[in-house]
């Protein structure tokens, strides 16, 4: 019997059949820390008050996941608008369930104050220039997400990995990255806003694929990139090569976690921890493994989210993990099954957390996906994770006064 505490929306059997599977299984937690400059640009994102603060966003959860709200923060959650970082869930439940985590930083501007996982990357430029990142750069990203992703798996008997990631500006890359693969994503991606800033992110989209596109004939970087191992089966040429789509408008986040969920479904359940974000790196994870004939296993693959991201009404969630199906370039689209938690925070005591009932924040640091785990493992009910989340709240409250 599915459980009333998870929502299905997509491919309804085959996410039925994954949960039966994990019932009872306990997951580990992989996070993935990246930047790209397109955050920092004026109300791209709410994940940080000001451009300032949204630098240091990745390093002040990471640090509150790791450490938890009674630690002295080298990097404090930053302010928001309103609301509260969605970190406080995910270290709620990763907490009480005892889960192992590993973070990773792909590409920060500055080190966190947390045991890391350094893949050797680097911040992203802003999309808009068509330039965020050097091709050898994501090649590198990407083998350390085959690598890592099979590391990881090894140690997974009978449970699965969460992957998640701390990326602010995250789901304007992620539109990018839908686009180019020739998805229809213009107008249905998530915002930490509660008014989705759509024509703000397309503005942006549009000006990166048109320079991406100018620069293609002039040298901008081949499949054959230094230390870089698989050989492309030729796409055709009208086809954009993935990895050079990243290098032009994505983030470093991407490409890792696609590498390492390729890798770990070979061997275990991979739960892709966001929304609009995770569904970009899943039609990437089509993309990459049909241009380099990589085998993966898309049954062992779901997107696990919040409510707020599965039915937020400034955006098109469902429509856009459908709209994989129909991937315009590669012909091999595919849905994935898109979960998400039914947790609520309308009965909450804390109005930072009501906020959520507004359209503010809706998802992060593997939140919706933490849930969805304390669902399968331990049969917790909304009751449980809101007194486990207010708890971490009350405990943070009280370690800034």
């Amino acid at each position: 019997m599915p459980n009333a505490q998870i929502s299905i929306y997509t491919q309804k059997e085959q996410g039925e059949e994954w949960l039966r599977r994990y019932r009872g299984c306990l997951p580990v937690f992989a996070c993935v820390l990246g930047f790209t400059e397109t955050g920092l640009i004026s109300g791209i994102s709410a994940a940080g008050r000001t451009p300032e603060d949204r630098k240091y966003t990745a390093c002040a959860d990471a640090e509150f996941l790791y450490y938890g709200p009674e630690h002295q923060a080298q990097y404090p959650l930053p302010p928001l608008a309103a609301g509260a970082s969605p970190v406080l869930i995910s270290r709620a439940v990763f907490e009480s369930l005892k889960t192992p985590v590993h973070l990773f930083n792909a590409g920060l501007p500055q080190n966190p104050a947390v045991p890391v996982i350094d893949l050797g990357g680097a911040p992203a430029k802003c999309l808009s220039g068509g330039a965020a990142m050097e091709i050898t750069t994501v090649h590198h990203l990407f083998e350390q997400g085959l690598l890592w992703g099979e590391r990881l798996a090894a140690n997974i008997q009978q449970g699965y990995l969460i992957i998640g990631e701390c990326v602010v500006g995250g789901t304007t890359t992620a539109l990018a990255i839908l686009t180019g693969l020739g998805i229809d994503a213009a107008g249905k991606v998530n915002s930490s806003h509660p008014v989705c800033n759509h024509a703000q992110k397309w503005a942006l989209v549009q000006s990166g694929l048109e320079k991406m596109r100018g620069s293609r004939g002039q040298g901008a970087g081949g499949a054959g990139g230094e230390n870089f191992t698989l050989s492309s089966s030729s796409p055709s040429s009208s086809s954009v090569n993935p990895l050079q789509l990243v290098a032009a408008v994505g983030d470093p986040m991407q490409v890792v976690v696609a590498g390492m969920a390729i890798a770990a479904s070979r061997s275990c359940g991979v739960m892709l921890a966001g929304g609009t974000q995770m569904l970009a790196v899943y039609a990437l994870m089509n993309a990459i493994a049909q241009t380099y004939a990589l085998s993966w296993l898309p049954e062992e693959v779901v997107v696990g989210t919040t409510r707020w991201v599965a039915e937020d009404p400034t955006g098109a969630t469902v429509d856009l993990a459908l709209n994989l199906g129909k991937d315009a370039l590669t012909k091999s689209g595919r849905t994935p099954p898109l979960l998400a938690t039914r947790l609520s925070f309308a009965d909450s005591r804390y109005p930072q957390l009501r906020a959520y009932e507004q359209g503010f924040v809706k998802e992060g640091m593997g939140a919706g996906a933490a849930c969805i785990a304390a669902h399968l493992s331990q049969d917790w009910q909304q009751q449980q994770l809101l007194a486990a989340i207010e708890a971490q709240l009350e405990l943070l409250s009280t370690a800034l006064d």
